[in-house]
């Protein structure tokens, strides 16, 4: 019997223990709540000036039965980009619109740097090139030399510089 007397007397005490550090918990966590309750209230002028700040970017904190006018929508133009600022080099136009047919020959497009390839068309004149590249061209190619290899927003005078690049990268 005096086995069980020691382990009602350990699980006695265990329990005791535990359930005065819980009793503990809640005497503190009462006392910390009595302390703080008044910092933060919601009509406090404290607290809704910590949640204007926190919103402040995404919008403004109104009570029901407040109101403001919205804000009269502004519009804002930006200037009209330079278009001779802007303009791609021959390089650059190759390789945002040529490249992808001349690069590797796709419908029977002269690859860049083949001389074999090119010498016939340079033998036309770098006009006729010049005019093939930005109006279109419907040869004995498979596929047809699209207008300004179906870039429309490129500028003559950067379709000009493209062929002029290849030309000089297929001599």
């Amino acid at each position: 019997m005096s086995r069980d007397q020691k382990f009602f007397d350990m699980y006695s005490l265990v329990i005791g223990v535990l359930a005065a550090f819980a009793l503990a918990i809640f005497v503190l966590a009462m006392k910390m709540s009595d302390l703080t309750q008044g910092v933060y209230t919601r009509d406090a002028a404290e607290f809704q000036a910590a949640v204007e700040e926190r919103i402040r970017p995404v919008g403004q904190v109104y009570l029901p039965g407040e109101e403001q006018a919205a804000a009269a929508p502004t519009v804002e133009t930006l200037p009209e980009p330079d278009p001779v600022a802007t303009a791609m080099t021959g390089p650059q136009v190759y390789n945002a619109a040529c490249n992808a047919c001349h690069g590797n020959g796709v419908g029977g497009a002269p690859i860049t740097g083949d001389v074999a390839a090119w010498e016939p068309r340079i033998a036309q004149g770098i006009d006729v090139l010049n005019d093939h590249a930005i109006n279109g061209f419907d040869g004995d190619a498979i596929t047809p030399m699209l207008a300004k290899g179906g870039r429309a927003d490129l500028s003559d005078q950067e379709v000009i510089d493209a062929v002029a690049y290849m030309v000089e990268e297929s001599q």
